[in-house]
C-alpha cells in the first residue's frame, strides 16, 4: 500500500482531474452484501485499481482548484500513518496524555501564527481543539456563542429562563458565507439568523449593514450572539473586512 500511494502521488498529474464515471457505475461493481471471507491482498489492490481509481476525483492533482486548498504533503502522509498506527483516542487527557498535550501546544503555535489575542491560547481562558470538518467547527462555535450569550442574559435577568433566552439569540453572516452556517443554526436551534447582502466587486460583508441589523435586533428585544466572517469563501473567494 505504501508503494501504491507513492506511485500514485508521483504520477497524479497523469490522471484526469475529475472522473469519467456516471452515477451508479461504482456501486454496480460492488457486491450487494459484505463478503463472508476476506480476500487476498492482490485481489484488494486489483479492486482499488479497477473499481475505485476510475471513480476518484483527484484532489491532489496540480490542476485541481475547486472548493478550497486541500493539498497534503509527504510528511503529512507519514504523520497520518503514525496516527492511524497508534490508534489512540484523544477525547480526554487520561485517554492519551501525549495526544492531548501535543494538540494543545500545536494549536497554540497556530494561534500565535495567526496573531490571535492571548485569550485564544491555552495559557489563557481559551485554547484550540481540532475538529473533523469545517461544518463541525461552525456548529461548535455557534453553540459556544449561544451558551455565552444566554449565560450573560440570565445573569442580567435571572427570571428570563434558559428557553426564553435561547429563543431570542441571533446569528449573522453574509450572503457569500458557506452553507454550513445555515446547517449549524438549524441544528443548534438558532431560529433568528440574518443573511446580510454584500456590497462591491469583492462581495464583502458591509459593516454598516451589520451594525444596523444588530441595532435593530437589540431594539426588538433579541440577543445578537454570533457573527461569522468569511475568509476566501468557496464560491467567490470573498474576504470580509
Amino acid at each position: 500500500m505504501v508503494d501504491f500511494i507513492c506511485d500514485y502521488r508521483a504520477n497524479v498529474e497523469k490522471y484526469s482531474v475529475t472522473s469519467r464515471v456516471s452515477p451508479g457505475d461504482i456501486s454496480k461493481q460492488l457486491p450487494d452484501h459484505a463478503p463472508d471471507d476476506g480476500e487476498s491482498w492482490a485481489a484488494i489492490v486489483k479492486d482499488v485499481e479497477d473499481i475505485i481509481m476510475p471513480g476518484i476525483t483527484h484532489w491532489q492533482h496540480p490542476s485541481f482548484f475547486a472548493f478550497f486548498p486541500c493539498n497534503s504533503s509527504y510528511p503529512s502522509l507519514l504523520g497520518d500513518m503514525l496516527s492511524s498506527g497508534l490508534g489512540v483516542q484523544g477525547m480526554l487527557w487520561l485517554t492519551s496524555p501525549a495526544c492531548t498535550e501535543l494538540e494543545t501546544r500545536v494549536l497554540d503555535w497556530l494561534g500565535r501564527l495567526l496573531c490571535l489575542p492571548p485569550a485564544f491560547l491555552s495559557t489563557g481562558p481559551g485554547g484550540g481543539v481540532i475538529h473533523g470538518t469545517a461544518s463541525e467547527a461552525c456548529l461548535t462555535c455557534l453553540v459556544a456563542a449561544r451558551h455565552r450569550t444566554v449565560e450573560r442574559q440570565l445573569l442580567a435577568e435571572p427570571s428570563a429562563g434558559v428557553a426564553s433566552a435561547r429563543s431570542k439569540v441571533v446569528a449573522y453572516w453574509s450572503d457569500q458565507a458557506h452553507s454550513s452556517l445555515l446547517k449549524a443554526a438549524t441544528i443548534a436551534g438558532v431560529n433568528h439568523f440574518r443573511v446580510l447582502p454584500t456590497a462591491g466587486p469583492q462581495h464583502e460583508l458591509d459593516p454598516v449593514a451589520l451594525r444596523a441589523a444588530i441595532t435593530q435586533d437589540r431594539d426588538n428585544g433579541l440577543l445578537p450572539c454570533f457573527v461569522s466572517a468569511t475568509v476566501g469563501t468557496t464560491s467567490t473567494t470573498a474576504v470580509d473586512p
